[in-house]
């Protein structure tokens, strides 16, 4: 099959649907298919083109066998309502235009994941200028997220992604989404049942797999002696850092405990300084680094937080993150309720903390640092064998490539 792929995120940028999408992208070119991705220059999250993709309207590559079209998108570190909608809109544009004249021959089939929803609106005119079946993969419930977060007010642009979001859902041939809640959603918008996949983030435990600590790296990183509470990701107004820094503020007086956070993202800045005011000691900010070199600073953990702000809406989101921290063996203190707190309990990989609860947070975490490390160990080595059963990412890739067989055979 000739598949066209649209994803405005793709590496060497990092996150989830980075990865998600960069596996997909690969193992569909190792089954023998031609596979073309249309991304963004790399930006995300800081908001600044990295370097040696400025100054160019266009890209070309190939990279582990899939045919990479990277396209300028207008994008600024300071996400103001117009800085994103010239985001999104410039992706929309460029990008329909770069599958149209930078792709070759017309594809068989056309595979767009969301968030931002708008990545939808050139698949689906492409899918009919070349009369293509559209597959449409949810990974957020956009743009009812992004209201509910106060990241989208107007209502008129509220309006207009709503009505862009039922126009996808009427024209795709397939949805496939992440999480049960999804599947819920989406069938609740009117899409057939019938034709909506399972298809959850994954993991790859050959690349997460446990690793014994580099010490000389620990007492670099000032983490030597200490029970470290990691956070590893987007530093982003959903995962409500706010409430880690306070729970570090309860427990600034024991000096057992480090808090150490990993990556970028809009609310960093904020964050430093709001543990910079109250002094914290406990408290350590690491920058970003690539998926290849992450696995060190995870195993630097005694236990790793999974956090989201209290929203009901939150409860039908599993974080592709919790996947990851499992197959490295680590326990997980998860602060999102519903059906991440189910897996996480069925496989017995960490413990469930009230979203939102910094109190309840840190007291937990003091009772995870009484314990024995025999129980902490074994809490690591139920995620792992758990997500090795039910969680591989090549099996997801397996069930995308007879979606898009199933779709293209009509």
């Amino acid at each position: 099959m000739r598949i066209l792929i649209f994803s405005q995120y793709y590496p060497p940028e990092v996150g989830a649907t980075q990865n998600r999408m960069h596996f997909f992208a690969s193992r569909l070119a190792r089954m023998g298919h031609h596979v073309t991705v249309v991304a963004e220059m790399p930006n995300h999250p800081g908001g600044v083109i990295f370097p040696g993709f400025t100054g160019k309207a266009w890209m070309r590559s190939v990279e582990e066998g899939v045919n990479v079209v990277r396209i300028w998108v207008k994008t600024g570190p300071v996400k103001t309502f117009a800085v994103r909608i010239g985001f999104y809109v410039t992706y929309a544009i460029n990008g329909l235009l770069a599958a149209l004249l930078l792709t070759g021959r017309k594809h068989d089939v056309v595979f767009a994941t969301s968030p931002p929803l708008t990545v939808g609106w050139p698949a689906y005119v492409y899918s009919k200028l070349r009369r293509v079946p559209l597959v449409l993969d949810i990974r957020d419930l956009w743009p009812v997220l992004a209201v509910e977060l106060g990241e989208m007010k107007n209502a008129r642009v509220v309006a207009a992604a709503r009505r862009l979001e039922l126009l996808l859902y009427r024209n795709a041939a397939r949805v496939t989404a992440v999480t049960r809640g999804f599947v819920r959603y989406v069938a609740e918008q009117g899409f057939p049942a019938d034709r909506i996949v399972l298809l959850p983030n994954g993991t790859i435990p050959e690349k997460f797999h446990p690793e014994a600590r580099d010490a000389a790296a620990r007492t670099r990183l000032g983490l030597d002696g200490k029970f470290v509470v990691g956070f590893y990701g987007l530093h982003g107004i959903a995962q409500d850092l706010e409430n880690v820094i306070e729970s570090a503020r309860l427990l600034a007086a024991d000096d057992r405990f480090v808090f150490f956070l990993v990556g970028e993202g809009p609310v960093k800045t904020a964050l430093v300084r709001k543990a910079e005011e109250l002094g914290l000691k406990n408290v350590l900010f690491h920058p970003q680094v690539s998926q290849d070199e992450v696995l060190p600073l995870i195993m630097q953990a005694d236990t790793v937080l999974v956090p989201l702000r209290r929203l009901e809406l939150f409860k039908t989101f599993v974080p592709s993150k919790l996947f990851d921290f499992m197959a490295c063996a680590r326990p997980v203190v998860l602060q999102v309720d519903g059906e991440a707190r189910e897996i996480l309990e069925e496989a017995g990989a960490g413990v469930f903390v009230e979203p939102g609860d910094a109190r309840m947070l840190a007291e937990t975490l003091r009772r995870l640092a009484s314990r024995p490390q025999t129980e902490l160990t074994a809490m690591g080595a139920a995620g792992l064998a758990y997500v090795s059963q039910h969680y591989l990412r090549e099996q997801q890739a397996i069930r995308l490539e007879q979606v898009l067989r199933d779709v293209v055979a009509g």
